[in-house]
């Protein structure tokens, strides 16, 4: 048997237990791919991330659910470098670039109220329109189409990971959901691997402007993501392209958690430039334990 060290932290809080969790394994390339996916289906969280060298880049991360890998995951990155930051391993940098499936990412450092705070540029934002059965979409989630928010359009947006974004009216109905995950994939005729990003304009703290819910694929092998960082930054993309199509740049808070015992928040940055947007959100993430997963031989 060989011993893994797994690093627990949580992104988007500096409390534990009022976060996002994640793995994190360091120093993490002489382990195969299968050896991951065993990890990460071992730790059970929503994402654990491996660190390993970079040819063209400061770190490489891969990302894995205890399902399958994904391309690209905010809150693990932010676990990720958090713990590097803070254990000393990236020297003195205030910025750094990283190694994705969905190609080289730089995430810049910064000081606040006495925690680091990264921020991170996401991939450029796509959008493929929900052609499916709006009301089977509402039952999935134990809604109706009347807690839906039509005047916008439900896409599938991607700023690395695909996720369907669904409008809804009034934050009363985020207490209501409850996802039936089982039913996703054959609603989800476009992107049947896609999860579910519920998410509205009213929000509980003053502070935040938009409310959200996470409801994972069935194939990723978990239920909910308490706080999401790329569906934030999609988010904001969203409200260029469908809600405000005058404005340059828009820069806001989202809150997530609330109905998980969570209480999670991304700041979104997202500005147009020419052929395309620049997302990127900000975050700080805390260290909560270490753990050991026992591997065969």
């Amino acid at each position: 048997m060989r011993a893994i060290q797994v690093y627990h932290y949580e992104a988007f809080s500096s409390i534990p237990g009022k976060g996002n969790p994640a793995g994190v394994v360091f120093d993490a390339d002489d382990l195969t791919e299968a050896a991951m996916q065993q990890i990460a289906h071992a730790v059970g969280f929503n994402e654990t991330v491996f660190v390993l060298k970079a040819e063209t880049a400061d770190v490489r991360l891969r990302y894995f659910t205890p399902g399958h890998e994904i391309n690209l995951c905010g809150h693990a990155t932010m676990a990720a470098m958090y713990g590097l930051k803070t254990r000393g391993l990236l020297e003195e940098k205030d910025a750094v670039t990283i190694e994705t499936n969905v190609g080289i990412l730089p995430i810049e450092f910064e000081v606040q109220d006495g925690t680091w705070v990264m921020e991170m540029k996401q991939d450029q934002p796509r959008f493929v329109p929900f052609q499916g059965d709006v009301e089977k979409l509402a039952e999935a989630i134990h809604l109706t189409t009347d807690d839906l928010d039509l005047s916008m359009p439900i896409v599938y947006g991607s700023t690395g990971t695909w996720t369907l974004l669904i409008p809804i009216r009034h934050l009363s109905a985020f207490a209501k959901m409850e996802p039936d995950s089982s039913e996703f994939p054959s609603i989800l005729v476009e992107n049947p691997k896609s999860s579910l990003h519920p998410f509205c304009l009213e929000t509980r703290d003053s502070d935040a402007m938009m409310h959200a819910r996470h409801f994972s694929s069935p194939y990723s092998g978990t239920t909910e993501d308490p706080v999401t960082g790329t569906a934030s930054g999609v988010m904001g993309a969203f409200y260029l392209t469908y809600v405000d199509q005058d404005t340059h740049e828009v820069d806001f808070i989202v809150e997530q958690g609330h109905e998980i015992g969570r209480d999670g928040k991304v700041q979104v940055n997202v500005r147009r430039e020419q052929g395309g947007m620049d997302v990127r959100i900000k975050g700080t993430a805390v260290y909560v334990r270490e753990m050991t997963v026992e591997m065969g031989s």
